[in-house]
């Protein structure tokens, strides 16, 4: 059996999207193992996909630094692999991808389209089109290691089993909707007193309500959340992220940011009402599956002003994600 060393290191929705995409290639070649490189915490996004074993990466231990990288090299290297999709294009992975090379291995490289992106984001002369999605181009680098490979972008639903003590809610008919109102940069989040408006009116309406998130200061503000509003659950710091997977793949409907809970759903097959400001579904980073028409945003020439949300979007002395209001999101969760 060919094995393939598979390299993407974080962060968590872009790995998360690898994941989409090794369950269909693993699909459509049963001749091929998959040695996974990733950070420990997010093996469980592969924990269910056929033929594909995970290999941790620890950056900021044994495998910090040049050394290592070396070390991670000669780990790899016992898998008696000649492949290497380097689904990351980073530092660390070029370094690793150099070492590779000199040991005859067969390598492929994410082509990130930088330039692409860069005309989408900047202020002046923006061409706003559709750019090939990222799922799309980590395809690309297992089509270049000469492998046939056809991305289907249906998004199949997943039978997983939720936490017992959620078994009641998902078997009767209450409506059962997610919402992870954070993300990593802050020019994509959702006003949280907007987010807190939403949550208050999806509670009158009677649905169960499932907050997901990670860290302290999104534990407090979900914990408030779910002691002010009936219906609503706190997830944060409760569950493991294999168990949040579990109650993801049961709900009715994910809301989220352009961040990791999107593709979360995409990964268990749930439907994503996704709210976008600086960044732009345009960019390629769309949840696998999901539907550009579930995609909430305003159009302003300023649009998008990032890839990722690390900037700020001013439209006309306002932020982007200012400019979605909730009642725009109660329409598109239409119940």
């Amino acid at each position: 059996m060919k094995r393939i060393i598979v390299t993407r290191f974080s962060a968590m929705g872009d790995v998360a999207m690898v994941a989409s995409v090794l369950k269909e290639f693993i699909t459509q070649h049963d001749d091929v193992e998959i040695i996974m490189v990733s950070r420990k915490l997010f093996a469980p996004f592969f924990a269910d996909i056929p033929r594909v074993r995970f290999h941790p990466i620890d950056p900021k231990g044994k495998h910090k630094g040049v050394l290592g990288l070396y070390r991670l090299f000669r780990e790899l290297k016992g898998y008696k692999s000649f492949y290497v999709a380097d689904l990351h294009n980073n530092l660390r992975s070029r370094f690793l991808d150099f070492l590779f090379l000199t040991s005859d291995y067969s390598v492929r490289i994410l082509d990130k389209g930088r330039s692409e992106k860069k005309a989408l984001t900047r202020s002046e002369n923006k061409v706003l089109k559709p750019l090939k999605p990222t799922t799309e181009r980590y395809a690309d680098v297992f089509r270049r290691l000469g492998y046939s490979f056809k991305l289907d972008h249906e998004l199949p639903r997943v039978n997983r089993e939720a936490p017992e003590e959620y078994t009641a809610i998902f078997a009767s008919r209450v409506k059962t909707i997610g919402i992870a109102p954070f993300a990593q940069h802050p020019y994509k989040v959702f006003p949280l007193a907007k987010m807190e408006d939403l949550i208050g009116q999806l509670s009158e309406k009677d649905c169960c309500i499932f907050l997901f998130g990670g860290g302290e200061r999104e534990k407090e503000i979900c914990a408030k959340w779910s002691n002010q509003y009936d219906h609503v659950i706190n997830t944060v710091g409760q569950y493991s992220l294999a168990q949040e997977l579990d109650i993801i793949a049961n709900l009715d409907l994910m809301v989220s940011m352009d961040s990791s809970g999107m593709h979360m759903a995409s990964l268990v097959g749930s439907r994503c009402v996704s709210i976008w400001g600086a960044t732009h579904p345009y960019a390629g980073f769309l949840g696998y599956g999901q539907r550009l028409e579930d995609c909430i945003h305003v159009e302003h020439p300023a649009r998008p002003s990032s890839v990722y949300g690390n900037k700020p979007c001013d439209c006309d002395g306002v932020e982007a994600i200012d400019l979605v209001s909730v009642q725009m999101v109660m329409e598109k969760i239409n119940l």
